[in-house]
């Protein structure tokens, strides 16, 4: 927590929350440490900081524990948010304080009137897919499964749930990236390019959109497939449907191996002989809309996109209408 504008919003709804709400609220503890704005607010130490629950990310399990989560930032921070919870994840509120803000539907300044109604249950959601991906190293068990639906995610020690998008890449490799992309089982293409981008619906309106994907809708169950760079003109994105397992793996004869991240983090290298598996995930982010699920979609693409957004045609003024109605009064 950097921003001093998000600071007084936090102290805001926290107060709020903890002193009108009756509300027990759960903050990372790492936001109290020296390096944050908090620990150097007098008034939240004094007055806030006893009040709070605090949680570690890899250390506490915070199943059962949370009812809503309630998101004050950009778009990162929501995607943030959703990578503590690896099952059931509870709905989330996301307050548009960042610089985008196209999953953060809710502007701060009401914030007592739109939290209230939330809490008395009126809005709608959105579920957005996630995608399980699971590394399987050369040898391992995971790497033998017939299907990546029977590998149990906390048996797996690199295993990930993504909201956004799995990004394979070739890094600061100087070779084309080559890796053979599996659907179902079945060889489909060899990928030769900068990369290839594995994305929700949710994030085909993030990296992947700039890549050439195709726009869809969050609660649309798919997959999108999308290259970055290829060296063909022909390979086009596609989508795949939801619950097909995708496979990744360096092509025999690549000339280098390929890196992986997941939402922008846990970046790694996938190597001759390892593989990368894909298929929907079984837990979705619920997300709280402002106003219901199409409109916010379209309002994010409007505002924040600039979709469609152009000078209106000028009318023909000097030429005669020529239309339906024209004729039908010329018949008579």
């Amino acid at each position: 927590m950097y921003d001093d504008s998000v600071l007084s919003a936090f102290k805001k709804l926290v107060s709020w929350l903890v002193e009108f709400k009756n509300m027990v609220v759960y903050i990372e503890k790492k936001y109290l440490d020296k390096n944050y704005l908090l620990s150097q607010d007098e008034e939240f130490v004094d007055h806030l900081e006893t009040k709070l629950q605090t949680f570690e990310e890899g250390i506490d399990d915070l199943t059962g524990k949370i009812d809503m989560i309630i998101c004050l930032g950009g778009d990162g921070t929501l995607l943030y948010a959703s990578n503590f919870f690896q099952t059931n994840v509870p709905p989330v509120m996301a307050f548009n304080m960042g610089s985008l803000g196209f999953l953060t539907p809710f502007p701060f300044d009401n914030f007592k009137e739109q939290v209230t109604n939330v809490l008395e249950g009126h809005a709608d959601l959105t579920l957005r897919y996630r995608l399980k991906c699971v590394v399987c190293k050369y040898g391992s068990e995971s790497h033998k499964v017939s299907h990546i639906k029977h590998i149990n995610h906390s048996d797996s020690k690199q295993s990930y749930l993504v909201l956004n998008e799995v990004v394979v890449d070739r890094a600061q490799s100087p070779y084309l990236s080559n890796v053979d992309l599996f659907v179902e089982g079945r060889l489909v293409t060899s990928v030769q390019g900068d990369g290839l981008i594995i994305s929700t619906p949710t994030g085909s309106t993030a990296y992947a959109v700039s890549a050439g994907a195709s726009m869809v809708h969050p609660s649309v169950p798919a997959i999108i497939l999308c290259p970055i760079c290829p060296h063909s003109l022909s390979f086009r994105p596609v989508i795949v449907p939801a619950g097909v397992e995708i496979k990744i793996m360096v092509a025999k004869n690549a000339r280098s191996s390929v890196w992986l991240s997941f939402d922008g983090r846990n970046r790694q290298e996938l190597m001759q002989g390892d593989c990368l598996r894909i298929t929907t995930a079984q837990y979705p982010v619920p997300s709280i809309c402002a106003r219901d699920q199409i409109d916010d979609w379209f309002a994010g693409l409007a505002g924040c996109l600039h979709w469609n957004v152009r000078q209106q045609q000028k009318p023909l003024t000097s030429i005669p209408s020529s239309t339906s109605l024209d004729s039908v009064e010329l018949s008579n």
